[in-house]
């Protein structure tokens, strides 16, 4: 018995050294792959003029980045080549931009993104529940309340938007 109990310890130790070293060579290349894609589409779209998708995918990476002053120029710049384009699925866009705003705590001008997102695609349950958040933020329970009940008509089984609106209903009802 006594034998066995370090080869067991050592067996631990290997089996959780393996699992982090395999999630660290993950996250190594997705944060290459990510870099990649960001060195790239900068490149490109300074020197010439992107499609929808591209400013859209890099505004997406500085917001991750948290860059946002230069994530909204680039949705912007993506909604405007959308336009010109005549593209129709806007709504992405609209909703990273509100996504933004919200970031920077600019709660009014995330609910008119968000606003906008919805108008473009109404069943976009992503942006019911953003607009519901932002709603909560501005401490308007009843809007977000019907925002989450929107959501969860589209898709019943959001999770997020079943429990945000069993909690916003029992604020509301007591």
């Amino acid at each position: 018995m006594s034998d066995k109990l370090p080869i067991f310890y050592l067996s631990v130790f290997v089996g959780i050294l393996a699992f982090v070293l395999v999630n660290v060579v993950r996250q190594i290349f997705k944060t290459r792959r990510i870099e990649n894609s960001f060195s790239k589409l900068r490149n490109k779209l300074t020197k010439e003029q992107g499609t929808t998708q591209e400013y859209y995918e890099l505004a997406s990476i500085y917001s991750e980045k948290k860059l946002y002053s230069q994530a909204i120029s680039l949705f912007q710049k993506a909604l405007k080549t959308a336009e010109d384009e005549g593209e129709e699925s806007v709504a992405p866009i609209y909703n990273g931009l509100g996504f933004v705003y919200f970031a920077q705590e600019q709660y009014d001008l995330a609910i008119r993104q968000y606003k906008e997102a919805i108008k473009a695609k109404s069943d976009y349950v992503v942006a019911y529940n953003n607009l519901a958040h932002a709603y909560e933020r501005k401490k308007l329970t009843s809007q977000a309340l019907e925002m989450y009940e929107q959501a969860l008509k589209y898709n019943p089984n959001n999770t997020v938007a079943k429990r945000r609106a069993e909690s916003l209903r029992r604020l509301v009802s007591a």
